[in-house]
């Protein structure tokens, strides 16, 4: 069997290579790769948080049955033109970069990493929620630029411990589950809403609406998927049904939440504060009014990268091709209505 490595500089070459071949030592492996993370990937043709040109991937699919990648473009004008193709995998939490529904009508399963970067993320939200909390981002500007800000230990500056307050999370899938059991751990009390649990009490997890988790969290941090029913989650209203002085941290998606809300309920002092990995627009324009309210601390979109969710994924990648190549369905299929068109 003939598999594609399209690389990237995150997920690269030599990590994917590594893992595929520990699969499948005798594999034939053609290869194509992209200089991303710069430039940032965008739209390409119909998909999203993509990077690669779509003629240079056609050619280098020719021949291959199935292909690993993180961020190339595989749009419909490219799954048609790769007749030997009969599987994508990539290799992140969501297959956005995939006409999902045309490799289903061509025939081409596709399956992806659930879960690759969940400790990564996790850590990184926590990370983000205790610079928040103490104003480590801002202070560490004000010595760098020569200030000594020692009304810091004014009462009302001052930060809050995480392990005295109620730490609101809201999805608890595997992802939000590592924060909440981080936070627990700190000795906060640990409210968490999903609409997918039943409330009640489980180990260190109260499990509530959200309505209760607003009103009695000193810090909200969000792990959702995106659907089409979740834009703007996080909105005007929402926001006031917050506890006030509370902090809020997104280290999910840009889709579910209203920034103009979240700036507006910093300016009037309702909430505390905010901690941000995912944007509105990526990059910021430099004119934004995020940037101009105070006590937001803000990365770049980083939150999940880590060499380990590197590894892991090309792992998880790796293993649906050898199961692909011993004539079984991968683990993580996202179209398994595919089957009906293969007759399996």
């Amino acid at each position: 069997m003939k598999v594609l490595i399209a690389s990237d500089g995150f997920l690269t070459d030599s990590v994917l290579t590594e893992a595929l071949t520990n699969e499948l030592p005798d594999v034939d492996i053609s290869r194509i790769a992209s200089t991303w993370p710069t430039p940032p990937f965008g739209d390409v043709g119909e998909v999203i948080e993509a990077l690669g040109d779509e003629d240079e991937l056609i050619e280098a699919l020719r021949g291959c049955e199935a292909v690993i990648s993180h961020t190339f473009p595989f749009t419909e004008k490219v799954i048609a033109a790769s007749p030997d193709l009969k599987l994508i995998t990539i290799c992140r939490g969501g297959p956005v970069n995939v006409n999902i529904e045309a490799a289903t009508k061509h025939g081409v399963m596709v399956s992806y990493a659930p879960g690759r970067n969940a400790r990564a993320t996790a850590e990184h939200s926590v990370a983000m929620l205790l610079a928040a909390a103490r104003q480590i981002a801002h202070r560490h500007r004000e010595v760098v630029d020569g200030e000594w800000g020692s009304d810091y230990y004014l009462f009302d500056n001052a930060g809050q411990e995480i392990g005295s307050s109620t730490v609101g999370v809201i999805g608890y899938g595997a992802i939000g589950s590592r924060v909440a059991g981080i936070m627990a751990a700190f000795g906060a009390r640990v409210l968490v809403f999903d609409p997918f649990k039943e409330m009640g009490v489980d180990g260190d997890v109260e499990f509530v609406s959200l309505d209760d988790l607003l009103a009695q969290s000193d810090f909200v941090t969000i792990h959702a998927r995106v659907t089409d029913d979740n834009k703007h989650m996080i909105n005007a209203e929402t926001l006031s049904a917050m506890k006030k002085g509370a902090i809020f941290v997104n280290c999910a998606r840009g889709s579910l939440v209203d920034y103009d809300a979240v700036c507006d309920a910093i300016d009037s002092g309702h909430l505390r504060g905010a901690a941000f990995d995912c944007l509105p627009e990526e990059p910021l324009p430099a004119d934004h009014r995020l940037l101009r309210t105070p006590n937001i601390t803000f990365t770049p979109h980083l939150a999940g990268a880590s060499q380990e969710a590197s590894q892991v994924a090309a792992r998880i990648g790796s293993a649906d091709i050898a199961a692909f190549a011993r004539g079984e369905l991968p683990t993580f299929l996202a179209n398994p209505e595919v089957t009906d068109t293969l007759g399996r």
